[in-house]
């Protein structure tokens, strides 16, 4: 019997994002947009309100990005529910990017990177977001793993959020070349994707709303070091002030492999799933230009 090996996810999201457009939805369920919704903060009310957004929006979206936290906090039955977010937006034919941002060691690493990554697995996604604040060569077993299973991994580098500079702007000792963290994490990443066409499996976290705190220069970086051949996930898109005039400027020749993230730009229009979708459509056809 012979296996099919699974082709890499930097193909599969370059082709569905050329196909549907490079928007993300978040599906973050916050407990006011449950009761915004009309729900109450408990599983049904998180169960309701998550599958409803998919079904809205999964169809007309090259990624949903469902945010873990958010259903954690109801323990094994909101994990359950989380599986079936997964399992919606798959068939839907969105590609599923699990926002987990772990990040360990060893045999934890390789057990974090089983339970996302593994088609075994209930939680299996097609990405997931990481920490690569152990060193880089911590989330080897995620690299590993990706690899196996045709998966794509998204590493912190320059993220949206204030606090993120204190770590992302510090400069690496001489051993490791003195450079920016934000720039040694994106080289690893470069190192990783190499030649890979059409685009390479192992993307970045960069916010879109780096320009309103200096923009790329303030953590060391330029344009050139955002090319990695991997894509970018930018949060910060939409709600939280980023502009697609922001990608522009930030990525230059590289806003093609942008996908720009929103949550509660998109879900603060339901519950109506004509709302939903027609944001998302807009979406796109705003980033692509």
């Amino acid at each position: 019997m012979t296996t099919t090996q699974p082709a890499p996810f930097g193909a599969r999201l370059h082709a569905l994002a050329a196909e549907r457009g490079p928007f993300c939805v978040g599906i973050d369920p916050h407990a006011a947009l449950l009761r915004a919704w009309g729900y109450d903060d408990d599983v049904a009310g998180l169960e309701q309100f998550a599958l409803r957004a998919v079904e809205a929006v999964a169809p007309y979206v090259s990624t949903i990005k469902p945010q873990s936290a958010f259903y954690e906090r109801f323990g094994s039955r909101g994990v359950a529910v989380l599986e079936r977010v997964i399992a919606a937006a798959r068939a839907a034919g969105a590609l599923v990017l699990l926002d987990v941002k772990r990040g360990d060691i060893g045999s934890t690493s390789q057990a974090y990177a089983d339970a996302y990554l593994d088609p075994a697995s209930p939680l299996a996604s097609d990405a997931v977001t990481l920490s690569p604040y152990l060193g880089f060569g911590s989330l080897t077993p995620f690299v590993e793993a990706a690899r196996t299973h045709g998966a794509g991994l998204f590493v912190l580098a320059a993220t949206s959020n204030p606090e993120g500079p204190e770590v992302q702007s510090a400069r690496t000792g001489a051993a490791f070349g003195g450079r920016g963290v934000a720039a040694t994490v994106l080289a690893h990443l470069r190192a990783l994707n190499g030649d890979a066409e059409p685009l390479g499996s192992f993307g970045a976290v960069v916010g879109a709303t780096l320009g309103d705190r200096g923009g790329l220069a303030a953590l060391g970086l330029d344009q050139a070091d955002l090319a990695f051949n991997g894509p970018v996930l930018a949060p910060g898109y939409g709600e939280q002030g980023g502009t697609t005039a922001d990608l522009r400027r930030l990525f230059g020749a590289s806003d093609g492999h942008v996908i720009a993230t929103s949550s509660r730009g998109v879900l603060r229009l339901g519950p109506d799933p004509a709302a939903l979708r027609d944001a998302v459509l807009r979406a796109n056809e705003e980033l692509r230009g």
